[in-house]
This record gives structure tokens, C-alpha cells and sequence, in this order.
């Protein structure tokens, strides 16, 4: 059975991708990871992290991925016999250091994307060195990872969601250039997300963007990018987030170990969405009676996303994004100030208005993060179709949530020009 495998940045993340069905939790060490802007976990919350997977008969892993000099590789020397003792059950590395360190403890090691693993040579030398995993580049077609995985020695993950990078395997120097920001330590600012007029030095635009090396004539060119006079303009650095819920079955007979979603950044309830998304189309697919649902795509175009693309699986991907694409945002109208188990109802304190019919997101760190749909309110027993600003109003709720949690109305988003 094929793992799915999903981010969490905190434990409401964490929570929402298993009970949606995650069979493996990544997450980042505080101070060794590529998202050194987002939520991380430190050593003090390993113990609970490893508890809670474990206690969905999941599995943890833990990414030590950043640029490792001397100092950040001995710090992680000290701290890699706690983290093998408190059962974090692999770590993902890019750095032969990190690789050497662990040969004489027991705990497994993947080999990050960010090492751009592209053949079977190296796989079969990360063998030797006893590493158990590894997440292929980016960059290599379906057809390539199969007839690696036709040889390899090694598990082979891969990712099948989520954003994707400008640069070859996220190796990206830009953000360091502009703002002495390292992509390659956590750091990165996104300057590529931004808009770019890109312009040649004798004003030729057609040589920027020639047919040659143009989009074919039947996809079009990206609606974002606009032919000016002086060059190009548009987010002609910024590519499309990467979906592969339409091929799902391809994926799996391809003999992949682990399908990675992309986004330790990411709030709960887009975690909670997307992982939702893909155990119900694995479970298509291991059941025997596989079709593609519309509503798949449609359940992840309501998330966070730049639009949506292939990336190099079947092709050279092109498109190019602007901003977020997604058609509903939320917004926190309250928080639960109790929950009464027996008659499954919540107590909300709203600051914003709720109507009866409106979707709601209840997220916590014990919670997750839980959507539904309101079919009544009350207020002293009496039901309301509608509660405004300030009040306190039960609601209910077919799954258990905490006081403190915060709810979220999901709403129509405009989306920026």
C-alpha cells in the first residue's frame, strides 16, 4: 500500500492530516529546516509529536534539510541520539554529514529532495551508505522514476502536490542575491512569486519569448504575461503549484513508495483539505473500483494554490501563476467556549455574524481542523437562523472540539487582479 504522507508546521496541522488520513506526518526541527519563517517543532515537542502519530499507527519524520556547516552539523551530532531515542521513526537529510552521523544509530534516513537524486547510480551509493529512502528531484518524468524504481534498492518518494520551485530542486540563490536571504538555510523571501517585467537589452521583445521556446500554439501562453513594448510582464517566475490527483493509478503502478504533499507552511485546514483529497482517491484506486471525481479538483481549488500543473511528469511544465487561485477564504468569526459531548453541540463566542447554512472550520491542536456546514443555531434554546456580532450561540457539531479553538467562516473569495 502506497504511503501518503503530509506536512504539519504545528500540532493542529499535525492533527488535521491524520484523523484525514495520513499514514506519515514531516515535520520541521527548529533551527535545521527549510522553513525557518514557518511554525516548527523543537526537541521539548518530539515526545508529543511521536505519541500522537504512533497513536494513529503513523509514522513521524523529522526534516534536518538545511545547508549544514560545521557548527549546525555538530549542534545536530548532540541532539541525533535524543531524537533517535524519543522514536522519531527517520530523518530527512540532504547532507552526507547528517548521512555519516546516523550509520551507527537506529534510526532511518531519507534523503531530501533538496539533494536532486536523479539516477541510479546514486541510488545504489546512498545504499551502501545505509539510507532507506529517498525523495526523487523534481525535475525527472514518470517515466524515468519508473524504470529507476524497475532497479533501485531504495524506497522512492515523491512529491504529488503543493508548490513548486523556480529553481532545480529548491537550490535557488535569488532570494540571498536580493535580500542576503539564503533560500538553501530556511530563509527564503519568494521573490519569485512577485511580478517581473523582463526586458531585452535592445528593446527586441521576440527575442525574450520566441515561438521556439514559446508554450504550443493550442495551451497558449500564461494569462498573466503580458507582451509590452519594453519586454515581458508578469509572474514569469512563479510556476504553477504542482497536482496529481488525476493520476493517481499511474503514480501507484509506478511503484512509489510515498506520495509527498508539499507544505510545512500551510495553515491546518488546507492540510486537513488536501490530505482529505488524496486518501479518498488512493482508496479509489486500492479498492479496485477507481474513476476520477470532478469534485477532487474542485474540493482542492477551494485551498490555498497558483493554479494547478503537472510539472515534469509529462512534460516541461510552462504555466506560470500570479497569486493565490483559490475560491473560498476564511474568516475567524469566533472561538468554542465548551463543548456538551452528550447532545454533540459547541458554545461559540462570535465577534463576526453567522447565518444557518454557512460552512464553518473549527481548528485546534488537539482538535485538527474540522469543517462543516451549519444546520442550526440556538441561543437560550430558541433556534435562530441567524446570530450577530457578540454573541454566544450553540451550534451543532458532529465532531468533538475543544474550548479555545478558533472558528472560521468560509467565504467567497475575490481573487486580486
Amino acid at each position: 500500500m502506497v504511503e501518503l504522507l503530509a506536512p504539519a508546521r504545528d500540532f493542529t496541522a499535525l492533527k488535521a492530516a491524520l484523523k484525514n488520513g495520513a499514514n506519515a506526518i514531516y515535520i520541521g526541527l527548529d533551527g535545521y529546516n527549510l522553513r525557518s519563517h514557518s511554525k516548527n517543532f523543537s526537541l521539548k515537542d518530539l515526545p508529543l509529536a511521536v505519541e500522537t502519530c504512533h497513536g494513529y499507527d503513523a509514522k513521524l519524520y523529522l526534516s534536518t534539510n538545511t545547508i549544514m556547516n560545521d557548527s549546525r552539523i555538530h549542534s545536530l551530532e548532540k541532539i541525533l541520539p535524543d531524537i533517535t531515542s524519543l522514536g522519531v521513526d527517520a530523518i530527512i537529510a540532504s547532507d552526507l554529514g547528517v548521512v555519516n552521523l546516523t550509520r551507527h544509530l537506529d534510526l532511518d534516513v531519507h534523503v531530501s529532495v533538496q539533494a536532486n537524486i536523479s539516477n541510479l547510480e546514486s541510488l545504489k551509493l546512498l545504499h551502501e551508505l545505509g539510507v532507506k529512502r529517498v525523495i526523487l528531484s523534481r525535475e525527472l518524468s514518470l517515466r524515468e522514476i519508473k524504470e529507476m524504481i524497475h532497479e533501485s534498492p531504495l524506497e522512492v518518494e515523491v512529491f504529488i502536490h503543493g508548490a513548486m520551485c523556480l529553481a532545480i530542486s529548491g537550490r535557488c540563490f535569488l532570494s540571498s542575491y536580493l535580500y542576503q536571504k539564503s533560500a538553501n538555510c530556511g530563509e527564503c523571501l519568494q521573490p519569485c512569486r512577485k511580478e517581473w517585467k523582463l526586458v531585452c537589452a535592445d528593446n527586441k521583445a521576440e527575442l525574450l519569448l520566441s515561438e521556439e521556446h514559446s508554450p504550443p500554439e493550442d495551451n497558449g501562453r500564461s494569462k498573466d504575461i503580458e507582451l509590452e513594448d519594453e519586454g515581458f510582464k508578469g509572474h514569469i517566475l512563479s510556476p504553477n503549484d504542482l497536482c496529481m490527483i488525476e493520476y493517481i493509478p499511474e503514480l501507484i503502478e509506478a511503484g512509489i513508495a510515498s506520495f509527498k504533499i508539499e507544505g510545512r507552511a500551510r495553515p491546518a485546514d488546507y492540510v486537513a483539505t488536501v490530505t482529505g483529497v488524496y486518501r479518498e482517491a488512493i482508496n479509489s484506486y486500492e479498492s479496485g473500483q477507481w474513476k476520477f471525481n470532478k469534485k477532487w479538483l474542485d474540493k482542492l481549488g477551494e485551498v490555498y494554490n497558483r493554479g494547478f500543473d503537472t510539472g515534469f511528469y509529462f512534460q516541461t511544465p510552462y504555466q506560470t501563476s500570479s497569486y493565490n487561485q483559490a475560491t473560498r477564504a476564511k474568516q475567524d468569526i469566533g472561538e468554542v467556549v465548551n463543548y456538551y459531548s452528550k447532545v454533540k453541540a459547541a458554545e461559540i463566542r462570535l465577534w463576526h455574524p453567522l447565518k444557518v447554512g454557512e460552512e464553518i472550520v473549527v481548528q485546534g491542536p488537539t482538535t485538527g481542523s474540522i469543517t462543516q456546514r451549519v444546520e442550526s443555531l440556538q441561543i437560550e434554546h430558541e433556534n435562530i437562523s441567524e446570530a450577530r456580532k457578540g454573541e454566544n450561540v450553540g451550534i451543532s457539531l458532529k465532531s468533538k472540539v475543544r474550548p479555545g479553538d478558533i472558528v472560521y467562516k468560509k467565504i467567497k473569495r475575490n481573487k486580486l487582479p
